[in-house]
């Protein structure tokens, strides 16, 4: 029987977060060596929760094994918060004309 303290979604994360990177049949042991035996459904429906959540990422590499990783958070802006900024930018460089263009010189 596991440790009802901790949340078993935050024990298996916290494996998989030591790991890097195994399968699920490789989770499935250490999971056992430590102590926590779960049924099948559970352990599919944790893993399934924490890839939605987007903390892991699973991918079939055979019929019946699944390799299972820490998912990266992406850094990259939101594509509409970028178009604002560089909108917003536009805006605020046309209040001040003649600023950073080129003037021209009279001969």
């Amino acid at each position: 029987m596991r440790n009802m303290a901790i949340p078993l979604r935050n024990t298996i994360y916290e494996k998989i977060k030591i790991a890097g990177s195994l399968t699920d049949s490789e989770l499935s042991k250490a999971l056992i060596k430590a102590g926590i035996s779960i049924p099948e459904d559970e352990f599919n429906k944790t893993l399934l929760n924490l890839e939605i959540y987007g903390l892991i990422k699973v991918t079939w590499l055979t019929k019946d094994d699944r390799r299972i990783e820490i998912a990266e958070k992406e850094e990259d802006e939101d594509e509409i918060e970028k178009q604002n900024m560089e909108n917003l930018e536009k805006e605020y460089e046309s209040g001040f004309p003649g600023v950073g263009q080129e003037e021209e010189i009279p001969e």
